[in-house]
């Protein structure tokens, strides 16, 4: 993990921007960092240009998809601006062109790895708009398309119009002369990838801009739980700032790229009890704090009995044809922290969705430097074994929430919700 770590950020300072790091260095499931392409729109990039401009170079990762094997999206472009209401049409654009448009499987893009996008030479200024271009899906081509768990079958993803113009990122950023800036762009495909009823799937964008710098929280998850959809979290009050998957064939997991503060890390797997352990710090922006080794990995309390279901349906209203409702399961501890267990889209046509969690009680382990970590079942968390809070949210709509919601004896079907705004 180290050397990869070395070895992505040299790349994204330019010192080897021609070459490809290998999947096996540190990570084996990690997708390597593609060589930089030439910069498009941005000018060729003289020696006398380099000494007055500065540098951008972008890239691109993923957290994991829930119930995908693949989400796949086709980057045809990113464009900066240094005006945050300057239209697709208007001029001043600086863009990096992908030449063809690289198809690119988020899902490879998980545990710190990223795939490079590119780099152009920008002109030193304040810069405020960011987008995102991808290539519309077009006749049989699936430019953009997910295959669902289980299944072989790629089917198409509907993108919305914003795929034309781009989609517009939040990310300001200065530029100094002779200077090099990197961003990384995470796609979070869970969020992103919504269901359309029996219509298939779409494409509703979440995509965040997160610093280059690869720190954060390593560990090896036990081999026996790797077949069981293993998600791990980094969380701030019950709030979702990175997740990833452990690498299906070490077990190794990484949550990069965090500001520095304590996170509560959740570990969720079929047919086991949720983990957590409370308090765990990151330093600083190049620092990696460690969770366990690959000799002695996480091991997750098997459930003795089946998990629960928790089923219903957000509307919105009014309704809306670009925002989609995301409900979440919660816990909190009663000496602890409060954590969110499960998330998941609704149906975009139907509001539907499913959660199935645990119906035994979580375990918690305070964080040490000292490993092997100590969890202990917590028995007395609120609500309650096999309880849990639901909460659904939208953009632009109220949140709304259950307090309590019990699975411990019968799944629960009708929880419904409407979003107002």
């Amino acid at each position: 993990m180290k050397s990869q770590q070395l070895a992505i950020q040299a790349a994204l300072r330019g010192e080897h921007t021609m070459t490809r790091i290998a999947r096996h260095c540190g990570m084996a499931g990690a997708v390597a960092v593609a060589a930089l392409l030439s910069a498009c729109g941005g000018g060729g990039g003289s020696a006398g240009e380099a000494s007055v401009n500065g540098t951008l170079g972008v890239a691109i990762t993923d957290a994991p998809a829930c119930g995908f094997d693949a989400v796949n999206v086709t980057v045809n472009k990113v464009r900066v601006h240094q005006s945050a209401t300057a239209s697709d049409t208007d001029a001043g654009w600086t863009d990096i062109t992908l030449s063809p448009a690289r198809k690119i499987n988020l899902l490879n893009l998980t545990n710190g790895a990223l795939e490079n996008l590119g780099q152009t030479p920008l002109a030193p200024g304040h810069y405020t708009q960011l987008r995102l271009v991808l290539d519309a899906n077009a006749g049989s081509a699936m430019a953009n398309s997910v295959i669902p768990s289980g299944s072989v079958n790629e089917i198409s993803l509907d993108t919305p119009s914003a795929v034309q113009s781009g989609i517009k990122l939040i990310s300001q950023f200065d530029v100094a002369a002779g200077q090099r800036v990197d961003l990384v762009l995470d796609f979070d495909a869970c969020k992103s990838v919504v269901r359309k009823g029996n219509a298939g799937y779409a494409l509703k964008p979440v995509v965040k801009v997160v610093p280059t710098v690869l720190n954060g929280i390593d560990g090896f998850i036990a081999p026996a739980l790797l077949s069981q959809h293993v998600m791990v979290t980094a969380q701030q009050g019950g709030a979702i700032v990175a997740a990833t998957a452990p690498n299906a064939t070490t077990g190794e997991f990484f949550l990069a790229r965090l500001v520095p503060g304590n996170y509560d890390v959740v570990i969720t797997a079929d047919n086991s009890a949720t983990a957590v352990i409370a308090a765990v710090p990151v330093a600083s922006t190049t620092s990696t704090t460690v969770l366990s080794s690959s000799s002695a990995p996480l091991a997750l309390a098997a459930a003795a009995t089946a998990p629960g279901v928790i089923s219903g349906a957000v509307v919105l209203a009014p309704a809306s044809s670009t925002e989609a409702a995301t409900v979440s399961a919660k816990q909190s501890f009663a000496a602890g922290p409060s954590v969110t267990v499960k998330y998941q889209g609704v149906d975009i046509a139907t509001g539907a969705y499913a959660l199935t969690l645990p119906t035994v009680a979580p375990q918690l382990a305070a964080y040490s430097a000292t490993l092997p970590l100590v969890f202990a079942a917590q028995a007395n968390t609120l609500p309650g074994t096999g309880k849990y809070k639901v909460e659904a949210a939208a953009t632009g709509y109220a949140t709304q929430s259950l307090p309590s919601v019990d699975i411990s004896t019968a799944n629960q079907s009708g929880v419904n919700f409407t979003l107002t705004p």
